[in-house]
């Protein structure tokens, strides 16, 4: 079971700014100052994306390479697929998220319109009303 990691989509307004920076790329690569303590066990699994409070799409995590600068590159497939709208908050660089916590992808036809928006699913979540 691989291990995922969650990262704020710094930058974009809305679900149509994050699809922007899939669109016509080959290769999508992160840069980050530290490779994940736990890399190995993410490379399969995926990078969930928050937006506005909420995880709202993934992309694959392909593998993670060292720049000549000493940085590292998380280098994801070129493929946003939405998720189920998961409440989250905002962190700092990325976080690690186990299977049994990431969103299920939603199914074909499926329309993200059938989930709560994050911030009201997580206010009833914190009233027990869900």
């Amino acid at each position: 079971m691989p291990l995922h990691m969650t990262k704020i989509a710094f930058g974009a307004k809305c679900y149509d700014d994050l699809a922007g920076w899939y669109e016509n790329r080959g290769e999508i690569a992160l840069t980050t100052r530290n490779r994940p303590t736990r890399h190995a066990e993410m490379v399969g699994g995926s990078l969930y994306w928050i937006l506005s409070h909420s995880l709202v799409a993934r992309s694959e995590i392909l593998s993670f390479t060292e720049t000549p600068e000493g940085r590292w590159h998380i280098n994801l497939k070129p493929e946003l697929v939405r998720v189920h709208q998961q409440p989250k908050r905002a962190h700092q660089g990325w976080r690690y998220l186990t299977e049994d916590k990431a969103p299920r992808d939603l199914a074909d036809g499926e329309d993200v319109g059938d989930a709560l928006p994050g911030k009201l699913a997580g206010k009833l979540e914190r009233l027990g009303l869900i």
